[in-house]
């Protein structure tokens, strides 16, 4: 075979025998009147030379058999016979057109292995010319056997491959069956034939050539594969230089692609292998190995990528979503990685391990956002903060979807040195000291929720202080103190967690803030309908009566004015607020108006003095904490 003949391609032999022989009629030297005859002459002849070829072959064959079984009995090489080199010819000349010789029978393989066989068994002969055009032919078979090895394998059925888990994991059963069906998309008539290629490639020594085409070509298949899923290959670089949210975007395409390969793609790919190259177990299992690892180490190297991006609280959940991931499918990698593959078991735990770390540290971080909010200007009318709603609703999440997987983080990873986390559990009171957090009991993301909670309680304590007005930072703290009380109750998965305590800890306070709140405003304006003083010798002094009603107009006109504008979002909190309001000033005011407006003068007296009936002051009660500013002189009716 000439160093620059380029072999047949794969399609080639899937012609018949006679539906090539226009292209290779060569034109006659000089063009007659009788051209189109002299053509159909030299088709004639051609078909004749070609079926005389094919007839002598099938004929040869025997012969080459008989030859050949002397050879592998006999201690002594037998002479060559002319058929033999007759066969050689033929099958070179075959060869040599770009013919094809592979069909359904088998032909060519059968061809290929006495080919294989000879160019064997006469390699310690003299015979040196002949076998160097035995294996110069072999070497050519080879290379059309190389091209219909590779197009078999290149022609897949990728829907059939891709496997979408939308449908939860029963429809990814049904279709893991039915994926069980083909080979990874091959049919069973293809199947066959990749075998019978692949030990007549092994057999004449083409092994290597036969596994890289295997491999190589399977590998670009398992991409093309992950590709549909929408997975992308990111390098450690790329991530560092992506926003966020783009590569966000990719995290759940990568999980759909791990579970299709951990359950899905992997046991196919090994049950493939095994059939393609049966007979040869070492051969597979290193080809398993080299094209799992190669996947799989990718596959892994994303999650190193997003591992070495910056933390942020925002984060968290994606990774949990990864962790998530290499947790529940390691059983289904057992199940499929013999015992060769404990180095890849060892970089998923490692990768899961880290994974698991990041996880940690982003949750501790939610300390430090806590630390670094120094805003020094007050929430307008005392109403919930935003840093208690961000980590209350954070905190929240966390325990509704993934309590489990961060309580397995946390203890997995317990003995993890926590970035930036210096507070202790505060001290719970209780009615005894069962009531009290048993650290020893106490789970490590527990604890880590007590010491955020700690520390957002001293973050609101110190951001009461912006607030003048002493009434309005109670205001401030019930609002948000109830804020994270509900969040708490809420979630059945932190409530649990919490076992009441803290819970109670957190009512008491609210009491404590509420009844200081009451104190500071309404209790003062009690003091205007005080009775001291307004009784000298047994008579009512109306200069200091009417500076009573005068000073209770005053405050409670102030009053109003300015609490409408404080919010109190709560409506259970609002209402109980007012309750307790009317509870206190309704029926001082109105037992102080009933005792004394009589010693007013009736008409316009009564009407400076007197401003408010008692149900006027109830409506106006009713307006407080809407965060409105409308005056009081437009809402009296």
């Amino acid at each position: 075979m000439e160093e620059n003949h380029k072999p047949a391609t794969s399609s080639s032999f899937k012609k018949g025998d006679d539906k090539e022989e226009s292209s290779e009629v060569e034109k006659p030297e000089k063009e007659t009147k009788s051209e189109q005859p002299q053509s159909q002459d030299i088709d004639d002849k051609e078909k004749e030379e070609r079926a005389g070829i094919k007839h002598t072959l099938q004929k040869s064959y025997d012969d080459i058999e008989t030859f050949l079984s002397k050879l592998e009995n006999d201690a002594e090489a037998p002479d060559i016979p002319d058929f033999v080199h007759k066969y050689v010819d033929l099958v070179e000349k075959k060869l040599s057109k770009h013919e094809p010789l592979f069909h359904d029978d088998g032909s060519f393989l059968k061809v290929v292995d006495q080919i294989s066989r000879l160019y064997k068994h006469l390699s310690d002969s003299d015979k040196a010319p002949l076998i160097n055009r035995i294996g110069q032919i072999q070497q050519q078979a080879m290379c059309y056997l190389e091209d219909e090895f590779r197009s078999l394998l290149e022609e897949p059925d990728l829907k059939q491959e891709v496997v979408a888990d939308q449908h939860g994991e029963d429809q990814s059963t049904l279709d893991q069956s039915k994926e069980e069906s083909n080979f990874s998309g091959y049919s069973y008539q293809v199947i066959p034939k990749l075998n019978k290629i692949a030990k007549e490639m092994i057999f004449g020594g083409y092994e290597s050539e036969c596994c890289e085409a295997y491999m190589v070509t399977r590998r670009n298949i398992i991409d093309e594969t992950l590709n549909k899923l929408g997975y992308e290959k990111i390098s450690i670089d790329e991530a560092q230089k992506m926003q966020w949210e783009v590569l966000e975007k990719n995290i759940p395409p990568w999980i759909k692609a791990f579970k299709q390969c951990t359950k899905v793609y992997f046991s196919n790919e090994c049950r493939l292998v095994e059939t393609v190259f049966s007979g040869y177990p070492s051969l597979s299992t290193n080809l398993f190995s080299n094209i799992v690892r190669g996947v799989f180490l990718q596959l892994l190297n994303f999650v190193e990528a997003v591992a070495t991006i910056k933390r942020s609280t925002e984060k968290l959940f994606k990774f949990l979503d990864i962790y998530d991931t290499l947790r529940d499918n390691l059983s289904s990698l057992d199940g499929v990685l013999p015992k060769w593959a404990e180095e890849l078991r060892n970089e998923m735990t490692t990768t899961r391990c880290r994974i698991g770390e990041m996880a940690i540290f982003i949750f501790c971080d939610l300390e430090n956002a806590i630390k670094s909010d120094t805003e020094k200007t007050p929430v307008p009318g005392g109403a919930v903060h935003p840093l208690t709603r961000y980590t209350m609703n954070y905190l929240k999440y966390a325990c509704d979807e993934y309590k489990e997987t961060i309580e397995k983080v946390f203890k997995d990873h317990s003995k993890i040195e926590r970035a930036n986390s210096t507070n202790k559990p505060r001290s719970y009171e209780g009615d005894s000291e069962k009531n009290k957090y048993d650290d020893e009991n106490q789970s490590p993301f527990v604890g880590q929720v007590l010491r955020i909670l700690d520390l957002l309680d001293s973050a609101l304590e110190a951001k009461s202080k912006l607030y003048k007005d002493i009434a309005l930072s109670c205001i401030f703290m019930m609002n948000n103190g109830r804020y994270m009380l509900q969040k708490i109750k809420s979630s059945a998965e932190i409530h649990q967690a919490m076992k009441d305590t803290w819970c109670r800890k957190t009512s008491s306070d609210l009491r404590n803030y509420h009844q200081t709140y009451k104190r500071e405003t309404w209790m003062k304006l009690l003091g205007c309908l005080n009775v001291e003083g307004l009784n000298v010798n047994g008579k009512v002094v109306k200069p200091v009566l009417k500076e009573r009603f005068k000073s209770f107009n005053a405050m409670f006109d102030d009053i109003h004015r300015t609490q409408s504008m404080w919010v109190v979002n709560d409506k259970q909190l609002q209402s109980e607020l007012r309750v307790s309001i009317s509870a206190i000033v309704i029926p001082a005011y109105r037992s102080f108006l009933a005792r004394f407006s009589g010693y007013l003068d009736p008409g316009r007296q009564t009407e400076k003095y007197i401003k408010f009936q008692p149900e006027d002051i109830e409506t106006f009660i009713d307006d407080l904490f809407d965060g409105n500013s409308g005056s009081m002189s437009r809402k009296k009716p």
